[in-house]
């Protein structure tokens, strides 16, 4: 059973950075395309990033756009989020997610496997 597990949320200051990683326990990320969500409490989870298994297609999310970058290190298993000029409006719980059949999409409900999350706070 492939588990995601995130890593690298915390609180930080508006206009401040933080950097996700996620690691893939049990699989093999460099066959996955991984994607970032985030949820705040009573809201539907959002996209956010996501990244093919060769990092070659990159989509974001429009209220990302230019301040968040996804990376993969698949020799290290391991895919980051970059936030960078971070807004209190960014502040959710982040989850990663993969699909193995290796599609790049925005859809959460075609991802398999998934995170228990890690929390991003930004204060203004």
């Amino acid at each position: 059973q492939v588990r995601m597990v995130e890593s690298g949320g915390g609180l930080v200051q508006a206009g401040g950075s933080l950097r996700l990683s996620c690691s893939a326990s049990g699989g093999t990320i460099s066959r996955y395309s991984v994607g970032w969500f985030r949820q705040v409490p009573g809201k539907e989870r959002e996209f956010v990033a996501t990244n093919s298994w060769s990092g070659g297609t990159i989509y974001y999310a429009d209220s990302v756009k230019g301040r968040f970058a996804i990376s993969r290190d698949n020799a290290k298993n391991t895919v980051f989020l970059q936030m960078n000029s971070l807004k209190p409006e960014d502040t959710a719980v982040y989850y990663c997610a993969a699909n193995v059949a290796g599609w790049t999409t925005r859809k959460d409900y075609e991802y398999d496997y998934w995170g228990q999350g890690t929390q991003v706070t930004v204060s203004s």
